[in-house]
């Protein structure tokens, strides 16, 4: 599989490689190996969510407050648009999004690291997305950012009236969360990446 940096630092889009055959296609939809090598340090999985999304449905956008919550996004039924935003305070593209399609024809995935906000939403009737996670879910480090927040501007489908949860739709837009100090630093993110890849090298743990 192939790793290729995103316009967000810290966000991959993975493409594997995929062998066809009369009987169908195989493909490695994960490789710690390939990960480490361009990510710095290996992906931590704690725990695996799935979730099945109807046309219409926007989910997100969902950040974790650190040390945070990296995610590796995977549709193995239907297609999905998955928008990564930049919550990290001072960052150089703080506020910015980078939009992917992710679905069973393309076989992609996306990782994100820690810090960072995702969203999603359904291109096909249906869609099932499966995604491995650095930690368990910790309903009281969850970060919420509205998904439709007219700042980010996110380039969701408009075909139909968007399907949230009572939750989603009341998320602070991203400049009331930095005004709450819901959101983590570009300063303390990188220091955690920093000591991620020491762990990879061999560093003890700090």
């Amino acid at each position: 599989m192939q790793l290729n940096r995103l316009d967000v630092a810290g966000a991959f889009l993975v493409t594997p490689r995929i062998f066809p055959d009369d009987r169908g296609h195989f493909l490695e939809m994960f490789s710690q190996p390939a990960f480490q090598r361009e990510v710095g340090h290996e992906l931590t999985v704690a725990q695996v969510n799935c979730s099945l999304s109807r046309r219409g449905t926007i989910r997100g956008l969902h950040a974790v407050a650190l040390p945070g919550q990296a995610r590796y996004v995977t549709c193995p039924q239907g297609a999905i648009l998955d928008i990564v935003v930049d919550v990290r305070l001072g960052s150089p593209t703080y506020g910015e999004h980078v939009a992917v399609e992710l679905g069973a024809d393309n076989r992609h995935a996306l990782y994100l690291a820690e810090g960072l906000a995702h969203g999603f939403a359904p291109l096909t009737d249906e869609a099932t997305v499966v995604y491995l996670c650095s930690s368990t879910w910790a309903p009281d480090r969850e970060v919420e950012i509205n998904a439709l927040d007219p700042e980010l501007n996110l380039p969701w489908p408009r075909d139909t009236e968007p399907l949230m949860s009572d939750k989603d739709r009341a998320a602070p837009t991203l400049r009331e969360a930095a005004e709450r100090g819901l959101l983590p630093t570009y300063a303390e993110c990188q220091e955690l990446y920093a000591r991620l890849d020491g762990l990879a090298m061999g560093g003890e743990r700090r």
